[in-house]
């Protein structure tokens, strides 16, 4: 889940907060996938704190994730704004302004934290991109399709394919990672929507309903994981 702490992410109209948000929708999903056999999931946070983009990479390194999933909710300069999103990391650019636009937005968040860039994983700070990267954009992006469109069946869609930029908290090199925007909080109609347990629960069943679909035709291939 995006945010937390002293830094809320987006906030609606009515006051609903981002990293409120996504931390609900993040422990339903939680559940979901691990009512699955072999399934084992960890939170980047499960509660109200704030972690630096860098260590949410490293803590799925650490585990040695077979993929990660950052949840958000993210605001427009325009209330009119509205469907779901699903982003992977570039390397060659953004797909759309758009996208450059909220890359950028979303990797200021250590500045709103007070994290200090100068003692972040220098991996993280200038991730070269290799082949094992290309693979991981590529694994990234057949994850962000199901995610994209099992969402779709909930949600208008923002933009009908996914989309790509130079988001920080993407740059785990060996595991396929994906944004989700679940939604416009800036538009009072989702806001009210994003509020609703119901549809938090619609949310999070889609997102696990894509990383089944994943699996089920990307098998995870068998590590010696850290317990």
């Amino acid at each position: 889940p995006g945010h937390g702490g002293e830094d809320p992410g987006a906030i609606g109209a009515s006051g609903a907060r981002e990293k409120d948000i996504v931390l609900s929708v993040a422990k339903r999903l939680k559940a979901k996938l691990e009512a699955l056999p072999n399934t084992r999931v960890m939170l980047t946070r499960d509660g109200d704190y704030f972690v630096p983009l860098g260590q949410r990479v490293q803590k799925a390194r650490k585990v040695q994730a077979d993929l990660f999933v950052s949840i958000h909710a993210d605001a427009w300069i325009s209330p009119t704004a509205r469907g779901s999103s699903v982003f992977v990391l570039s390397e060659k650019g953004a797909s759309s302004s758009a996208a450059r636009w909220l890359a950028n937005d979303q990797n200021k968040a250590d500045l709103v934290g007070g994290a200090n860039f100068a003692t972040q994983d220098k991996q993280i700070a200038s991730v070269l991109f290799d082949l094992s990267t290309t693979a991981q954009i590529n694994d990234s992006l057949k994850l962000g399709k199901a995610v994209l469109s099992e969402i779709g069946g909930i949600n208008r869609l923002h933009k009908a394919s996914v989309e790509q930029a130079g988001f920080a908290v993407l740059k785990a090199p060996d595991i396929p990672s994906i944004l989700v925007e679940t939604a416009f909080i800036s538009n009072p109609d989702e806001e009210a929507r994003l509020k609703d347990d119901g549809y938090q629960n619609q949310l999070a069943d889609a997102i696990a309903k894509g990383i089944k679909r994943y699996f089920a035709d990307n098998p995870p291939m068998a590590k010696s994981r850290q317990t």
